[in-house]
């Protein structure tokens, strides 16, 4: 018997406003544990929150983005649970009438495109952070997390494998940093996923039992997990056994997945609406402004790199997976209009340091002017390929100063010069007699040795072109 897999997402996008959904707290990551707190925050009797109303544009950024249904009138609402690290007991969320409803991500997978539908989009804020002692049996609480903004995206359960789980995260990932309104960090929790996963037989219209899981912060992770999952559903149904409707942990160290408590059900919550904040109410205009706003999303802007560009599918989506580097892209072919050779350098030198420094592009102090201009140098041939990737990039990088500055100041510039450039190879040819003879006994292959031999002796400042044409020659003669 065949089966398939039946998954829908949960993803939790941490908003990046500057004070909490409720109060003015920072939302600033890192701080020292219960130093960005008040009664609002945590909780306290009396207390009347406020609702963000920058959280609330934000959330209807990523509904008109991905083309939801906006609901005018909506209604916060408290969720009732026993939370360890929220005091007040429950969470101040959205149920029947959230900000927004429907809408679409679309995939791309294996050079296919998939549209994978949503049920909701809603607001509603975080938790605090336990931190469990090792050593002994206690656990602390940092409630610097508890009230931040967050928009859950729930989609359709139209998701059928692990590799369509991870491109769909990734690209809603891509999609909110474009937006500016999530930075995206998985390590730090500002994107956080859960899955309801169940399988079927093939062909089948019946949902089997879905199973939640939890705890699972980045995309392989996310991608082990399910493919566990699926499999450990598949082996029960096999051997005739129940799979049992509960909420699962995912251990990375063991790659596994085991219970963790009873799945409860929506009317387990005993949702109401929060007797002590207003309904939100929107007007078109609000709608308008703000759709007006929005950038090009990274499918489209994909698509118009290849077209305008004449940028294969892969290398455009390297270049518009983050806004940043697309517009760096952008800015250094207004300089130097030669974009297949932008793209190159970007993808291979430019992308090799951003990830060894693990930073952004908006964070490096490279500039597309200093891009732009490196690879004019090349162009003209005042420095080789060779020597602007190897000594005047990296120093461009690091020190964020012009390349022509560097070539002035450690007088890089090519050697072109045919005379001095000939007296030099005839040099290295009178040095390597025995490999003259090698190469005229048909060793051809030993061109490149005589070519490395007059780089070395010009600190890799000689043209290579005009090197290659001399060492023929002489070596013809």
């Amino acid at each position: 018997m065949e089966f398939e897999a039946v998954i829908g997402l949960e993803v939790h996008a941490q908003l990046t406003t500057k004070s909490k959904l409720f109060c003015s707290c920072s939302t600033k990551f890192g701080s020292a544990s219960n130093t960005q707190v008040c009664p609002i925050c945590t909780g306290q009797p009396g207390v009347l929150p406020v609702i963000n109303k920058k959280a609330v544009e934000y959330a209807l950024k990523l509904a008109l983005a991905l083309g939801s249904k906006i609901n005018l009138y909506s209604v916060m609402a408290r969720k009732h649970y026993f939370y360890p690290d929220l005091p007040k007991n429950y969470q101040i969320s959205q149920y029947d009438i959230p900000i927004a409803v429907g809408g679409e991500v679309e995939i791309e997978i294996d050079g296919k495109r998939k549209k994978i539908g949503l049920t909701r989009i809603h607001l509603e804020e975080d938790a605090g952070k336990l931190i469990h002692d090792e050593r002994q049996p206690y656990s602390y609480v940092d409630f610097n997390r508890a009230g931040i903004p967050l928009l859950e995206i729930v989609s359709k359960p139209e998701i059928h494998s692990p590799q369509e789980a991870v491109a769909y995260l990734k690209t809603l990932r891509s999609i909110v940093r474009y937006l500016g309104i999530c930075d995206g960090n998985m390590e730090e929790g500002s994107l956080r996923c859960d899955a309801n996963v169940s399988v079927r037989p093939k062909g089948s219209k019946e949902f089997g039992t879905k199973v939640e899981l939890k705890n699972m912060n980045s995309f392989k992770h996310v991608e082990r997990a399910l493919a566990y999952e699926i499999k450990r559903q598949i082996g029960l149904i096999l051997e005739g056994k129940e799979v049992i409707q509960e909420t699962r942990l995912y251990d990375e160290a063991t790659q596994t997945t085991h219970p963790m408590r009873g799945k409860e059900e929506a009317h387990d919550y005993c949702y109401f609406p929060d007797p002590d904040l207003i309904e939100i109410q929107l007007d078109e205009a609000l709608l308008e402004r703000i759709k007006g706003d929005l950038p090009e999303l990274p499918l489209q802007r994909k698509e118009r790199f290849e077209r305008a560009y004449g940028l294969s599918s892969y290398e455009a989506s390297i270049l518009t997976e983050e806004r940043t580097l697309a517009d760096f892209f952008e800015e250094t072919v207004k300089i130097y209009p030669n974009p297949k050779a932008v793209s190159n350098f970007i993808l291979t030198e430019v992308l090799r340091y951003l990830n060894r420094d693990h930073i952004d592009i908006s964070q490096s102090k490279l500039k597309p002017a200093y891009l732009a201009e490196l690879l004019e140098l090349v162009e003209k041939e005042t420095i080789s390929i060779t020597l602007a990737k190897q000594q005047v990039f990296p120093e461009a990088y690091e020190r964020g100063v012009s390349p022509k500055q560097i070539v002035e100041e450690r007088n890089l510039a090519q050697e072109s010069s045919e005379e001095t450039l000939k007296r030099i190879c005839e040099e290295v040819l009178r040095e390597n007699p025995g490999e003259v003879q090698r190469y005229r006994d048909g060793k051809k292959g030993l061109l490149g040795y005589f070519v490395g031999q007059v780089m070395k002796k010009t600190q890799g400042k000689a043209n290579p072109k005009v090197v290659n044409r001399l060492l023929t020659e002489l070596l013809e003669q």
